[in-house]
C-alpha cells in the first residue's frame, strides 16, 4: 500500500482496474512463489522422500502450471481438462498425480496415455477400466488407493471428505471392499500398489487433526502388510486453511509440516511400515491468499436493517458464499486509510437474492467508481466461476515486481455466442 491506495505486487489497484478491467483477479506473483517454497522447504525429514503436490482444482491456468513446475513441485489435477491444461503448459506427466472419483474412461486413457506418475484409484470398478486401458496400452501405472480413514475435520458440512458415507474412496469400516480392491490392483500385470491416500476436509486449524489421520493410515498399512501388500507411500492430501477474517487462524505452514512429518516417522517406527514416501496436497493455501478480486462499486441502496453496496460481480465469479457461507475481507481500494464508518452488504449483480460477496464489512463510504477489493479469492473462485447470467469469467492478472501481466483473458459476450450451433435434427435411435 501506498499512500491511501492498495498496490498488489507493486501495482497499484486503480491501474490494474483500468488496464484490464473489472471485475479482476490478480495474483501477487511473489506471493505464489514465496509460499510453494515455504512449502518445499518445510516439508523435509531424513529417512523419508517428501513430495509437495499442488492441487490444481483450488486454480489452475497455464501460467500457474509453469510456476509450480519451475518451483519444483508436483500436480494433482481431477479430470481430463486439468490434465489437459497441465500438459499444454510443459508441466511433466511424471510428476502429475491423478485424482477423481469417477474418472471416465476417456479420462483414464488420457492418463495412461501420458504417463502420469500416480493415478489415485477411488473404487473398484475404476480400477478395473484402468487395469485393463493400462494392459492395452502395456503401459506400468502406479496407484494409490483413496481411503476414508474415519477421522472428520472440523469443518463446514460440504467440505468434510472423509466420513464413512462420503462420496470419495473406501472407507476403512469396510474392510472386505477395501482389500477387494488391492487385490485387483496385485492381480493386474500392469498396477503397481504404492500407498493409501487420504483428505480429510478443508480450512484445517488444528494440527492434531493431521497426526489423527497419519495414525489412522499407519494402522491400516500395519494391517495391510500382515495381508501381503505393502504401501510405501502415504499420502495425506491437503485441507491446510487460509487467513480470509480475523476469525482465521491457519495452522504455520512450519508447523503443519513437522506435525505431519513427525507423526508418520514415529508411527513408521512403532509399526513397523514399509512407508518410504510422504506427500501433501496444498492448494488453497498457496493460492487463496496470494490472489485478490477487484471489483467496480456501482449502485447502492438502504433497506431497514441494511446498507447495500452493488458490484459489477458476485455469485458469477465467486460462489463460495452462497454454496457454503464462507467468509470474506475486503476494503475500498482507493480510500485505505479512511475510516470504516459504513456498516456495508456487498452484493453482486446476479439475478439471486443469495448473491451477497460479503454480508457485513467495515467500510469508509464509497461511490460508484470505487474500486473494492476482496482478499483471498485467489483458490475455488475463478476455478468455480460460471457464466450464469451470461456473465463471462473474469480476466486473471500476475502481478510482481511492480508489473503485472494477463494470464487468463476476460470472456465475452462473443465466447459465449460461439458455443451456439444451428444444426438439422437427427435421428438418435
Amino acid at each position: 500500500m501506498k499512500e491511501d491506495v492498495l498496490h498488489i505486487g507493486g501495482v497499484s489497484a486503480p491501474a490494474l482496474a483500468q488496464h484490464f478491467g473489472t471485475p479482476l483477479i490478480v495474483y501477487d506473483e511473489d506471493a505464489l512463489r514465496k509460499r510453494l517454497t515455504e512449502y518445499l522447504d518445510a516439508f523435509r525429514a531424513p529417512g523419508l522422500e517428501t513430495r509437495v503436490v499442488y492441487a490444481g482444482k483450488a486454480f489452475l491456468c497455464g501460467a500457474m502450471a509453469k510456476l509450480v513446475a519451475n518451483a519444483g513441485a508436483s500436480l494433482d489435477v481431477v479430470s481430463g481438462g486439468e490434465l489437459a491444461c497441465a500438459l499444454n503448459a510443459g508441466f511433466p506427466a511424471a510428476r502429475i498425480v491423478f485424482h477423481g472419483n469417477n474418472k471416465t474412461p476417456d479420462e483414464l486413457r488420457a492418463a495412461v496415455e501420458a504417463g502420469v506418475g500416480a493415478v489415485v484409484v477411488d473404487n473398484l470398478p475404476e480400477c478395473e477400466a484402468l487395469a485393463a486401458i493400462a494392459a492395452e496400452k502395456k503401459r506400468a501405472m502406479r496407484v494409490l488407493l483413496r481411503v476414508n480413514p474415519g477421522v472428520e475435520a472440523h469443518t463446514h458440512k460440504y467440505i468434510i471428505t472423509a466420513h464413512p458415507d462420503s462420496k470419495f474412496g473406501v472407507s476403512v469400516s469396510r474392510p472386505e471392499e477395501l482389500y477387494a480392491v488391492l487385490g485387483a490392483m496385485q492381480a493386474a500385470e500392469f498396477l503397481y500398489f504404492d500407498g493409501f491416500h487420504a483428505h480429510i476436509g478443508s480450512q484445517i486449524f488444528d494440527k492434531a487433526a493431521f497426526a489423527a489421520e497419519a495414525a489412522a493410515l499407519a494402522a491400516l498399512a500395519e494391517d495391510a502388510q500382515k495381508r501381503g501388500f505393502a504401501p510405501r507411500v502415504f499420502d495425506l492430501g491437503g485441507g491446510f486453511a487460509a487467513w480470509y477474517t480475523d476469525e482465521d487462524a491457519p495452522i504455520p505452514v512450519a508447523e503443519a509440516c513437522e506435525t505431519i512429518l513427525a507423526a508418520c516417522k514415529a508411527e513408521k517406527e512403532k509399526r513397523g511400515l514399509a512407508l518410504e514416501e510422504v506427500w501433501i496436497e496444498p492448494g488453497r493455501s498457496i493460492a487463496g491468499e496470494a490472489g485478490t478480486t477487484l471489483y467496480t462499486v456501482g449502485w447502492q441502496k438502504d433497506t431497514e436493517h441494511r446498507h447495500y453496496v452493488f458490484v459489477d460481480g458476485g455469485m458469477a465469479d465467486n460462489i463460495r458464499p452462497a454454496l457454503y457461507e464462507a467468509k470474506y475481507s475486503c476494503d475500498a481500494a482507493e480510500k485505505m486509510n479512511e475510516p470504516k464508518t459504513v456498516k456495508t452488504t456487498v452484493a453482486g449483480k446476479c439475478g439471486e437474492s443469495g448473491d451477497i460477496v460479503i454480508d457485513s464489512v467495515m467500510l469508509p463510504p464509497v461511490e460508484a467508481g470505487d474500486l473494492l477489493a476482496v482478499y483471498t479469492t485467489g483458490a475455488y473462485c475463478y476455478s468455480m466461476a460460471s457464466n450464469y447470467n451470461h456473465l463471462g469469467r473474469p480476466a486473471v492478472v500476475f502481478a510482481g515486481g511492480g508489473k503485472a501481466r494477463q494470464v487468463l483473458r476476460r470472456e465475452t459476450p462473443r465466447d459465449l455466442l460461439a458455443l451456439e450451433v444451428e444444426e438439422e435434427a437427427v435421428e438418435c435411435d
